[in-house]
C-alpha cells in the first residue's frame, strides 16, 4: 500500500463500503451511456464535449471496479489512487490502463478549464474509453486476470 493510497483511507477520501452489484451496474450503464455520447458528440464535431464525456465514461466504468472491491472514493486523485493499488500493483490491470486514465483525466481537465481540446485528441480519446470500458466488462462479466467477475468483490 502506498502512502497516497494510505492518506485517501486516512482522510477518509477512499472509504470501505460493502460490494454492491447495483451500483456496480449502475456505473458500468453511465460509462456505456456516456461512451456513446462520446461518439454522438465527436460526429457533430464538439470535440471539447466528447473529451469530457470519454473521460467520464472511463471514470465511471473505474469506479465499478473500486465497487466491486467493497470501496467508494471521493475525489477523482484517491480514485487513481485505488486503481493502482487495488488492480495495477496486483497486476489485474495492466500500467498501460492507468496510463490512458491519467492522459483522460489531463485532456478533461484541459478541455474544462483552459478551453483546449483537438479533434485529434478527442477522437483518440474516445477510441481509448471504449477499449478501457470494454477491459472492465470483461472483468464484470468474470473474464478478469483471476477468472472472477466483478460481482464477486474478489479477484
Amino acid at each position: 500500500m502506498d502512502y497516497h493510497f494510505k492518506r485517501c483511507l486516512e482522510k477518509k477520501s477512499l472509504v470501505k463500503i460493502g460490494v454492491d452489484e447495483k451500483l456496480i451496474n449502475k456505473e458500468i450503464t453511465a460509462s456505456e451511456n456516456d461512451l456513446k455520447d462520446s461518439n454522438d458528440v465527436l460526429k457533430l464535431n464538439k470535440y471539447k464535449l466528447a473529451t469530457i464525456t470519454s473521460y467520464y465514461s472511463m471514470f465511471h466504468a473505474a469506479r465499478a471496479l473500486l465497487y466491486s472491491k467493497g470501496y467508494r472514493e471521493k475525489s477523482h486523485f484517491c480514485l487513481r489512487m485505488a486503481l493502482k493499488n487495488l488492480f495495477v500493483n496486483k497486476n489485474l490491470l495492466e500500467p498501460g490502463f492507468l496510463d490512458d486514465y491519467d492522459m483522460a483525466k489531463d485532456l478533461r481537465e484541459n478541455a474544462d478549464y483552459q478551453s483546449e481540446f483537438s479533434e485529434e485528441n478527442a477522437e483518440k480519446l474516445v477510441e481509448k474509453a471504449k477499449k478501457f470500458i470494454d477491459k472492465i466488462n470483461v472483468f464484470h462479466r468474470g473474464g478478469g486476470t483471476t477468472g472472477i467477475g466483478l460481482q464477486a468483490g474478489v479477484y
